[in-house]
């Protein structure tokens, strides 16, 4: 790591943002900040609102750390100023970033890549409900383009339908219905083109919402995962084929289901994942051996040099 801390220069966080997921952002954000001062890079936070850019031409950094969760920050459009502005950042660029954020978009690329999805189909507020029931069956019901389970839930029926398309409606204006898939749930970390060790998620909630995600204290998870080996790499590959897909680079995470029949289903791709205290990537770091602060520097220089991956 004492390599790392001469090139890495003056690095900014950028935290917070005006999304949903600003709590989250904060939370991630601030254990990053400190993660990077423990081991001596000179760090400083930047809360991402109207003033980023003259706030950014005052400091100048020398590298910035991405941790803005959702729209803003996980979308392109932050990695695009900062492309504009000549400033190397962490993540996926501005077409890997958009596209993962885009729930359609990266599912229709996915299908032509035949990386394995559910049946989706996208609803308005004029869609016939009982339809989309009747041909997908039970289904879950999303924005496309939030984060963090916002928004999402569960229908059954025609009735249950309707009102989840308006829940979501009020995140985005665009709202999505994918068949749900009664299995298993995982989650893969990829870092430097590396897949680190799968995990497994448990919860007594209809799905891994929100809540299950940040709050409870009853989400089980289950790392390495109990697969056989031909699954277990299987679902690696999948996940890294997916990733690799939307052009996607740096460090991420990709969700997904594996139905009764042991059949993987990608559900999406996340390019600026959680480092609060109950994320998912830093508990497959440290499966993998990583601490927290390894996790950082690497994600740091993941895109730099061959030597990061190591």
């Amino acid at each position: 790591m004492q390599q790392w801390l001469a090139k890495a220069g003056k690095v900014v966080v950028l935290l917070g943002g005006t999304s949903a997921e600003r709590e989250i952002s904060l939370l991630s954000g601030n254990a990053v900040v400190g993660a990077l001062r423990n081991v001596g890079v000179d760090v400083m936070a930047i809360d991402a609102g109207r003033d980023l850019v003259e706030r950014l031409l005052a400091v100048r950094p020398d590298r910035v750390f991405i941790m803005l969760h959702g729209r803003g920050g996980e979308d392109g459009t932050v990695q695009g100023l900062l492309e504009s502005m000549g400033i190397p950042y962490t993540g996926s660029n501005v077409l890997g970033s958009a596209l993962s954020m885009d729930k359609i978009r990266s599912k229709l690329i996915w299908q032509q890549l035949q990386v394995p999805v559910a049946d989706f189909a996208m609803l308005r507020p004029d869609t016939p409900w009982q339809q989309v029931i009747d041909t997908l069956g039970k289904v879950v019901v999303k924005p496309v383009s939030e984060g963090s389970s916002i928004g999402m839930s569960i229908a059954g029926n025609a009735a249950q339908l309707e009102a989840a398309f308006n829940l979501a409606a009020g995140y985005d204006s665009r709202v999505m219905a994918e068949r749900y898939i009664d299995g298993k749930e995982f989650t893969v970390t990829l870092l430097a083109g590396r897949v680190l060790p799968a995990i497994q998620l448990g919860t007594d909630h209809e799905f891994y919402d929100y809540n299950a995600k940040y709050v409870a204290q009853d989400t089980r998870y289950q790392c390495p995962v109990d697969l056989p080996a031909g699954q277990l790499q299987a679902l690696n590959d999948i996940a890294l084929c997916a990733f690799e897909a939307l052009g996607c680079e740096g460090w991420g995470r990709v969700d997904v289901m594996q139905n009764r029949a042991g059949e993987f289903f990608v559900l999406e791709a996340n390019t600026v994942p959680g480092m609060t205290s109950h994320s998912l990537v830093p508990m497959s770091a440290r499966q993998a051996g990583l601490s927290f602060e390894q996790l950082v520097m690497k994600i740091l220089f993941a895109k730099e040099s061959p030597e990061a991956k190591n």
